[in-house]
């Protein structure tokens, strides 16, 4: 039963998230908390080793995910099952856009997603923030979480002030990671 639940799980996931992988977070989030697979600490803990290890975050969080469940069977079922559904998708994509590439209501369609991509990955950064950083703050008086979360902000931000360009993503990764061990230590 559980690769079946994985299946469908995962081809949820694979059919139904947009704007890459962290669109597909909440999703994810959705999904596995629904199946009781993991708990949300274990996937933000995830979400985070996903994003610093190398291939996409969907289908290494699907692949940890089906392991950790169903063995490496399960990993291969959830993994197959996560690009399925994109795999298909671009071709299929691919073959229509050939054929009305330049048409005003395609060029309409993908300026109409971008809004909805940009609120998802919004909507899930607060959420996340809320969940780690402030509920700590407010049972447990706890304020590490969003003094570190701040402070990241500042450091990306006046990165971007002080060199005029974007930072990185695996320097504020590896910064991020550097700040933790300070801070909760080893």
């Amino acid at each position: 039963m559980i690769y079946l639940d994985l299946i469908i799980g995962f081809l949820k996931v694979g059919l139904f998230s947009f704007g890459g992988a962290y669109g597909a977070i909440p999703l994810i989030r959705d999904v596995v908390l629904h199946y009781g697979w993991i708990d949300e600490e274990t996937l933000v803990n995830m979400i985070a080793i996903s994003e610093s290890t190398p291939g996409p975050i969907m289908v290494n969080l699907a692949t940890y995910v089906g392991c950790s469940k169903a063995g490496v069977p399960g990993g291969i079922l959830a993994t197959l099952s996560v690009v399925t559904p994109a795999f298909i998708f671009i071709i299929l994509l691919m073959t229509l856009i050939n054929r009305v590439s330049g048409k005003k209501w395609l060029k309409a369609a993908f300026n109409g997603i971008k809004p909805c991509i940009i609120g998802i990955i919004l909507a899930m950064g607060v959420s996340m923030i809320g969940k780690n950083g402030l509920t700590p703050l407010i049972y447990e008086k706890d304020i590490l979480p969003v003094l570190l979360t701040l402070a990241l902000a500042m450091f990306y931000f006046g990165f971007r002030k002080i060199y005029k360009k974007k930072m990185s993503p695996i320097i504020l990764i590896l910064v991020s990671a550097f700040a933790g061990v300070v801070v909760y230590g080893f």
